[in-house]
């Protein structure tokens, strides 16, 4: 029986999942909501348990503990019926290299058991512009369009949940950009997408944020929330030599982080007060510009990073 699900519904609805491996757990009690419509990132460094916690929500992992639902369908006893209702696109490019577009749509098609597939399959190449390349191998395409034909092969039987599990790692960022696009489209569509990524400005075209770290959830929210939630202060710093000018204000009472941007360095701390007087001395030495300036995404999942470490390790 489906459940009655209403457009109110979070698409995904998971609590207290939990997952370990040889007696070392990699979800730790991890709860997220995704609504329906949006764009859920999932970030964290690797091995923090983002890949096994898409796994489960597939149902292609069994949870040693997990309450809620996916798509409606309890997380535990209706696995088959996620799995109808999802596209799942690997790390790892998983379509035969020695098959064309066309075949390998074809072949996805058969195993979807669709009805209408060489009309399904023609509309996909449309709508992926893959006309010119139908006959092309897949393994002979550019990174960026073996990411597209993934995506397309998760698309053909109309998914309502994609789980993309480090979708544009290795493609250059042209192919990015297009691929976050054409995944915003998929969304304005009706869509729900959950993505982990490592880029930071792939993080910031999403709706709402997850952040995990050895298995734990950090933090969940949107942009803005996330950012404020931190309660971090930054002061950035411009100017010559800031190599050796970083090493000499890590670990000063105040600053809690020094991270090189390009041409500046980023001293962040939890206690502006603190952080303040620790940079102040400082403002008078000539050939460095100071501001004070908001904390950025990155600043925060460092900072979240290192001071889950740090707990881990004492």
């Amino acid at each position: 029986m489906k459940p009655v699900v209403t457009a109110s519904s979070p698409a995904v609805d998971a609590r207290n999942v939990t997952k370990s491996f040889d007696g070392r757990v990699v979800v730790n009690r991890v709860s997220i909501q995704v609504r329906r419509g949006e764009i859920f990132g999932f970030l964290g460094p690797n091995g923090s348990g983002k890949t096994t916690f898409i796994r489960i929500l597939c149902g292609l992992l069994r949870p040693d503990h997990a309450e809620g639902t996916c798509l409606g369908f309890d997380l535990l006893h209706r696995r088959d019926e996620i799995k109808r209702r999802i596209g799942y696109m690997t790390q790892k490019y998983s379509l035969y290299e020695d098959l064309t577009v066309e075949e390998n749509l074809q072949l996805m098609a058969r195993l979807y058991r669709l009805d209408r597939r060489r009309e399904r399959v023609d509309a996909m190449i449309e709508r992926m512009n893959f006309g010119d390349r139908r006959r092309q191998l897949s393994g002979a395409m550019s990174g960026g369009w073996k990411q597209r034909l993934a995506l397309a092969s998760c698309l053909l039987h109309d998914p309502e949940l994609l789980l993309l599990d480090e979708p544009t790692a290795g493609v250059d960022p042209a192919a990015r950009r297009d691929f976050w696009d054409e995944l915003h489209n998929l969304t304005a569509s009706g869509i729900t997408a959950l993505v982990s990524t490592h880029y930071m400005d792939e993080a910031e075209r999403c709706h709402r944020l997850a952040y995990l770290a050895y298995g734990n959830l950090l933090t969940q929210g949107t942009l803005h929330e996330v950012v404020a939630a931190s309660g971090l202060s930054t002061w950035t710093v411009q100017g010559g030599n800031l190599s050796a000018f970083a090493v000499e204000l890590r670990g000063l009472p105040g600053i809690e982080q020094v991270v090189p941007f390009g041409e500046s360095v980023h001293v962040t701390g939890s206690d502006r007060a603190a952080l303040t007087a620790a940079v102040q001395p400082f403002f008078s030495r000539p050939g460095l510009e100071w501001r004070e300036t908001a904390a950025n995404l990155e600043d925060v999942f460092i900072y979240l990073s290192q001071q889950r470490a740090r707990d881990n390790f004492q």
